[in-house]
């Protein structure tokens, strides 16, 4: 028995053809779906990357306790599960925040892997003359930026581009080990995630009129760009998951040329999608997690279903269901901590009544598979929250001591296998307050364009919320921090669709257009440093956006203009407060 997981980054389900897509250029994934089970009810569970990763692992949800990290002392690892089962795991991967602090225990957990190196500024190519840059309409321009237009040099050809040493790599352990038994490899490409880098037979595909500037890496911020560059953004993106396309395709090819169907389980799988304009916005995180972000393309092929072939299921699953699905295709047997259940390949029987999903410190949001529920926090200061950690590293960092100053250790939690957890106040760079609590019927609005009240269907899910942060040992902060009960039901008391409607609607109001402000000598297009430095400007950004000066956004984007600081702010910089700015720059 073998079993071979694909999976992509940033993979947008719509943009797929097994799922209605018509313009893209993808048959490889309409081959898969020809040959697999499609998931249709597949969402995602903790986001983003590692998030996901760490489910991916363990089979259970970790948005709740903590934020982006590493693999905990006590988590239950299934490749290394399968590792300890005499089943030899191999990953194959092109991700960079493998290489970081905030993801650097999960490679070891395989027996061997291998890494290609080049992805989303990745410090690989040490060049300490700067690369010649393009004119680009992105606003943030930190260090990966300037990393990543050095790494394109040695990209040149399709040949040396990471994607393709990533599936080369994989393709040659399945080479390797056709004949051997036992055995599983993860090939993993941070591809279709930006910046939409590749080659021009892929963008040949995707023939358009544009004549601006080089644009293949958005901002996480509302759409302030042209629609030009937007529908040019959108292509690179499609090239790109042309390419992956591609690589799929060799994967395929390798199981046909090995006749790997007959004993193989194939996985194919995301972590999350990327909003291209979609209600305004781009990427995720800013947002609240809409559905193009966490409804999600799964495929599976199970050698023991062969008549499920083509088939598609309508089964409520997540990302949590992966790890068990890989055990019981090894007869291996479950932790009693893994809260996923194998998916549901051979008939569409339920595996479960709600899914819980959400980035720690943002919206804790569920769905019944026809509402979504994003619960928002009670306070503008949306705490109280904590990381609950005995690995205090952040994506790129550690913890500094200030941020461990107040550190406790906390009782255990019944997954921690008896061990307390190092607790400290956490820091969140968005706050979800300010787009308050959103409730969605994806039967008369799949597209998420229209949130509704109904107290009676706000009461059902926020129970059913409840349920899962219960089942999930969430900290009492949680309830605290969502205005939830930790004991007893949920009544018309908890209820905040229709409390927090009008700052719903004022998030959703879009930005108005660069150009639709009045400009002078400072506009909004103006950096924020710019504006800073001058002593009667500054004073207009004080009297029309209090707090912002003092804000913790300042240290990452003092650099970035007005309006993109504005769009990136996730509602905490309203509509009306940038005219009036806009307005009063003008005319110094």
């Amino acid at each position: 028995m073998k079993a071979i997981m694909v999976m992509f980054d940033s993979l947008n389900r719509h943009m797929l053809p097994p799922y209605g897509a018509d313009w893209t250029h993808a048959p490889n994934f309409a081959r898969l779906a020809e040959r697999s089970v499609t998931f249709d009810n597949a969402y995602a569970g903790s986001l983003p990357c590692m998030p996901a990763r760490r489910e991916l692992h363990t089979g259970r949800y970790n948005f709740l306790h903590r934020s982006w990290g590493p693999l905990e002392p006590f988590d239950d690892s299934t490749p290394e599960i399968l590792k300890q089962n005499r089943i030899y795991t191999h990953l194959a991967s092109d991700h960079p925040h493998y290489w970081e602090d905030g993801g650097s225990t999960y490679h070891g957990r395989y027996n061997t892997w291998e890494f290609s190196r080049g992805q989303e500024g990745d410090p690989w190519k040490g060049h300490v003359a700067d690369p010649d840059i393009p004119e680009s309409p992105k606003g943030m321009r930190g260090e990966g930026w300037r990393q990543d237009w050095v790494n394109r040099q040695y990209m040149a050809t399709e040949d040396r581009h990471p994607q393709t040493l990533t599936f080369d790599a994989g393709l040659e352990f399945i080479r390797t080990n056709k004949d051997a038994d036992r055995w599983f490899v993860q090939i993993e490409t941070f591809d279709p995630h930006e910046p939409f880098f590749t080659h021009q037979r892929y963008k040949d595909l995707y023939p358009h009129e544009y004549d601006g500037p080089h644009f293949d890496w958005p901002d996480y911020k509302r759409v302030t760009e042209s629609d030009d560059q937007v529908a040019h953004a959108r292509y690179e993106y499609a090239a790109l998951l042309s390419m992956c396309d591609r690589s799929l395709g060799r994967v395929l090819d390798a199981m046909d040329e090995h006749g790997l169907w007959d004993d193989t389980l194939l996985i194919v799988n995301t972590d999350h999608g990327f909003l291209l304009g979609e209600k305004g916005w781009w990427a995720k995180w800013v947002q609240p997690w809409f559905n193009e972000l966490v409804h999600l393309p799964l495929f599976v092929w199970d050698p023991r279903h062969p008549a499920a072939a083509g088939e598609r299921r309508g089964s409520l699953v997540q990302t949590i269901d992966i790890a068990p699905t890989l055990l019981d295709w090894f007869g291996v047997e479950r932790p009693a901590d893994m809260q996923g259940k194998p998916l549901p390949v051979a008939d569409d029987t339920p595996v479960r009544e709600a899914g819980l999903f959400g980035a720690h410190g943002g919206h804790v949001n569920v769905t019944d598979g026809r509402y979504v529920y994003m619960r928002a926090p009670v306070s503008a200061d949306n705490a109280p929250l904590y990381e609950h950690t005995l690995m205090p590293t952040h994506m790129r960092g550690r913890f500094t001591p200030a941020e461990l100053a107040d550190a406790e250790l906390a009782a255990p939690f019944g997954f921690t296998k008896g061990v307390p957890t190092l607790r400290t106040r956490a820091r969140t760079f968005l706050n979800p307050y300010f787009q308050g609590t959103l409730l969605f019927d994806l039967e008369t609005d799949p597209e998420q364009l229209a949130p509704i009240v109904d107290d009676a269907v706000e009461l059902r899910m926020a129970s059913l919320l409840v349920e899962q942060l219960r089942a999930n040992e969430a900290p009492p902060s949680q309830y605290e921090r969502l205005g939830l009960p930790q004991g007893g039901p949920v009544t018309d008391k908890h209820l905040l669709v229709g409390a927090q409607r009008e700052r719903a609607e004022e998030f959703a109001r879009p930005l108005p257009r660069p150009e639709d402000y009045p400009a002078g000598r400072f506009s909004l297009r103006t950096p924020v440093k710019a504006l800073i430095a001058d002593a009667v400007a500054v004073e207009v950004l004080r009297r029309h956006l209090p707090g912002f000066l003092d804000s913790e956004f300042l240290q990452f984007l003092a650099g970035t203009s007005l309006i993109d600081v504005a769009g990136i702010s996730g509602g905490q910089i309203p509509a009306a407060a940038l005219r009036a700015v806009a307005e009063e720059l003008a005319t110094l």
